[in-house]
């Protein structure tokens, strides 16, 4: 059994490979255009109950600050926020650990959720264009390290 008492459960921390999706109900919708975002969630060590890490991609990264609820599954409330080309992108996360399968096969540890964008920032060639506040998402990461 883990030793959560010291810290963040080591289950958690690594890097992870994170993908979202908007929230688009067609069925028919081509799957590209689902995309919201991908990248990696990096989660450090760091005391019980909290999470500190980033999220990253190819030109822009955010410093993840939250929380870890320790249930099962476990809660994961964070915050991402950053400067990328020089406006502040702020997104609220919610996500939870996927319990094991008994009978699974390739299992890799995952974590599912929620995303909002907190605030609107420009987008496209020189800010044209505006990713308006209040989008909301939903993201699955996998982890990258070895399955424990």
């Amino acid at each position: 059994m883990e030793n959560i008492q010291s810290g963040v459960p080591p289950i958690l921390t690594g890097t992870w490979t994170y993908r979202s999706f908007l929230s688009n109900p067609n069925l028919n919708a081509d799957f590209d255009s689902l995309e919201f975002g991908r990248g990696n969630i990096q989660i450090n060590e760091a005391p019980m109950q909290t999470l500190d890490g980033r999220i990253y991609g190819p030109g822009w990264e955010l410093e993840l600050k939250g929380s870890i609820g320790y249930g099962n599954p476990f809660t994961l409330q964070f915050q991402g926020k950053g400067l990328v080309g020089g406006a502040e992108w702020i997104y609220n996360y919610l996500g939870y650990y996927v319990p094991e399968w008994m009978n699974g096969v390739d299992q890799r540890p995952a974590l599912v959720g929620s995303i909002v964008r907190a605030i609107p920032h420009p987008t496209g060639p020189n800010g044209k264009s505006t990713a308006p506040a209040g989008v909301v998402a939903q993201w699955i990461a996998v982890k990258q390290d070895s399955p424990e």
